[in-house]
C-alpha cells in the first residue's frame, strides 16, 4: 500500500527525507571491477574490449568486425521492423529534432568603446559517444533523444554503443540509430564500452563526451572517466511527481504514478493533493488496476518502498514541497495550472494540466526525456544541444584598447604579486 504522509504531522519532515533518501548501490565491489575493465581497455585496446564483451556478454567474437554493425545488418534491421512502429520513431524523431533546432546557440561579436572585439564563438563537439542499454533494457526512444541533440548540434561525428548479450541484437534499436543519423555503431557494453569511448582503441576513436543511461558499472565508469572525456550527467532511478487538486480521473493519475514504478523497484512516484478523499480514492484504484500490469511485482515494489502520497494544506504548499524534492517530471494535473507554474523552480520537465501525461514526454513530445534525477533538477537541465556545443571566448584588443586594458591589468597583477603579467600587458603601450 503506498503510503500518506501529511504536512502538519509534526514528524513529516523526517518522514519526507526516509522517503526521498538514496544512496544507490555500494560501490565498493562495484568500483574494483570497473577500475579493472578501464585500465586493460587502456593497455589493450581492442583485444581487451573483444575478451571483455565475450566474457560479459557471452560472445564468441574473434575481431573488432564481429562487433561492429555493417550497413547490411542495419537494412535488416530496418527491413524486419513493424511498419508502424518505423512510422512512430519518425514522428518522434520530426518533433524532436524540431524542439531542439530552437536550441542551437549562434556565435556573437561586439566592438566596445575602444574598438575592441569582444565575443563567443560556438562550435559543434568532434565526436559524441551514446551508450544504449541493451538486453531486456532496450529503449529505442532514448536513441532518439541523445542521438539527435548531437546532430542538431553539428557533431560530425556520433558513435553508439549497445551491449548484445548472446550476440541478440535489438533491430527497433538500431531503425532509431539508422533514423536519428548515427554514424557507427558498435555491439559492445558495459564499462568496457565507456573505456573505448573514452580513450580510443585501435578501432574506436575516442570521443569528446558520452551520454547515455546504463547500470551501476556504466554509471560508475562514466564518472571515473570523466576529465578524459565529458559525460552527461550520472542519472538516479525514474521519478515522477504530480500535483492534483482531485479534479482529474484517479485511474489516470494512477497509471502515472505506475508509468515511472515499473521502470525499476527503485523508482519514485509521489502524489500531493490538498484534497485527502482523492487520496484515499487513489489508494484504492492502486489496489484494482496493480493486477492488470504485466510488471505488477516491480510496482509494488517501488510504490511500497519508495512511493508516497503527500496531504498538503493547499497548492501553493504543493508547490514548496515540489521544489524542495526538485523531481525529475512533474506533472500539475489542477484546473489552473499555469497559476501554480510561476511558483515552480526545481524540475527536470513541467508536464502541465490533466490532458499531459508524462509517457507522451518519453517519446513524442519533443522536448528531451534526459532528465536531472534525485533532486539534481535544483541546478541542472535537461540533455539538449547546449551538451554537444563548445562556448569560445573571442578577445581582438584595439592600440587605444591595449593602454586602457593594460593599465588595468597592470594594476590588478601587481596586486596579486604576477610581475610578469603586468609588463606583458604594459609592453603593449609603453612601447
Amino acid at each position: 500500500m503506498i503510503k500518506i504522509l501529511k504536512t502538519h504531522d509534526p514528524d513529516f519532515d523526517q518522514q519526507l527525507e526516509l522517503t526521498l533518501a538514496f544512496e544507490g548501490d555500494s560501490a565498493t565491489a562495484v568500483e574494483v571491477v570497473v577500475e579493472g575493465i578501464l585500465e586493460q581497455i587502456k593497455a589493450n585496446g581492442d583485444a581487451a574490449l573483444i575478451a571483455l564483451t565475450n566474457k560479459y556478454d557471452h560472445t564468441a567474437a574473434s575481431s573488432m568486425d564481429d562487433l561492429t554493425v555493417d550497413e547490411e545488418t542495419l537494412q535488416s534491421a530496418l527491413s524486419s521492423v513493424d511498419k508502424g512502429v518505423l512510422d512512430g520513431l519518425r514522428q518522434a524523431a520530426h518533433r524532436i529534432e524540431k524542439y531542439h533546432e530552437r536550441q542551437v546557440r549562434e556565435s556573437w561579436f561586439y566592438r566596445d568603446e575602444s574598438g575592441s572585439l569582444l565575443g563567443q564563438k560556438i562550435s559543434p563537439l568532434a565526436r559524441a559517444g551514446l551508450y544504449v542499454p541493451g538486453g531486456t533494457a532496450a529503449y529505442p526512444s532514448s536513441v532518439l533523444m541523445n542521438a539527435i541533440p548531437a546532430r542538431v548540434a553539428g557533431v560530425k561525428e556520433i558513435v553508439m554503443v549497445a551491449p548484445t548479450p548472446k550476440g541478440v541484437v535489438n533491430p527497433v534499436v538500431l531503425a532509431a540509430a539508422h533514423i536519428a543519423g548515427v554514424d557507427q555503431i558498435y555491439k559492445i557494453g558495459g564499462a568496457q564500452a565507456i573505456g573505448a569511448m573514452a580513450y580510443g582503441t585501435q578501432t574506436i576513436t575516442k570521443v569528446d563526451k558520452i551520454v547515455g543511461p546504463g547500470n551501476a558499472y556504466v554509471a560508475l565508469a562514466k564518472k571515473k572517466v570523466f576529465g578524459a572525456v565529458g559525460i552527461d550527467m550520472i542519472a538516479g532511478p525514474s521519478e515522477i511527481l504530480i500535483i492534483c487538486d482531485g479534479k482529474t480521473d484517479p485511474d489516470w493519475i494512477v497509471m502515472d504514478l505506475f508509468s515511472q514504478a515499473e521502470h525499476d523497484e527503485l523508482a519514485q512516484s509521489i502524489l500531493i493533493s490538498n484534497d485527502e478523499s482523492f487520496l484515499l480514492l487513489i489508494q484504492e484504484r492502486v489496489a484494482a488496476l496493480l493486477p492488470e500490469m504485466p510488471r505488477k511485482s516491480v510496482i509494488k515494489k517501488s510504490l511500497e518502498d519508495r512511493g508516497a502520497m503527500i496531504l498538503v494544506k493547499n497548492l501553493s504548499e504543493a508547490c514548496e514541497i515540489a521544489n524542495r524534492i526538485a523531481p525529475e517530471h512533474l506533472e500539475l494535473s489542477v484546473e489552473e495550472p499555469n497559476v501554480l507554474l510561476d511558483q515552480i523552480v526545481n524540475a527536470g520537465a513541467i508536464f502541465i494540466g490533466k490532458y499531459t501525461s508524462e509517457a507522451l514526454g518519453d517519446y513524442c513530445a519533443g522536448p528531451n526525456h534526459v532528465l536531472p534525477t534525485s533532486g539534481t533538477s535544483r541546478f541542472s537541465s535537461p540533455l539538449g544541444v547546449d551538451d554537444f556545443q563548445k562556448r569560445t571566448s573571442v578577445i581582438e584588443v584595439s592600440k587605444s584598447g591595449a593602454k586602457e586594458l593594460g593599465l588595468i591589468a597592470a594594476k590588478l597583477a601587481r596586486e596579486e604579486g604576477l610581475e610578469a603579467h603586468a609588463r606583458s600587458a604594459e609592453k603593449r603601450f609603453k612601447s
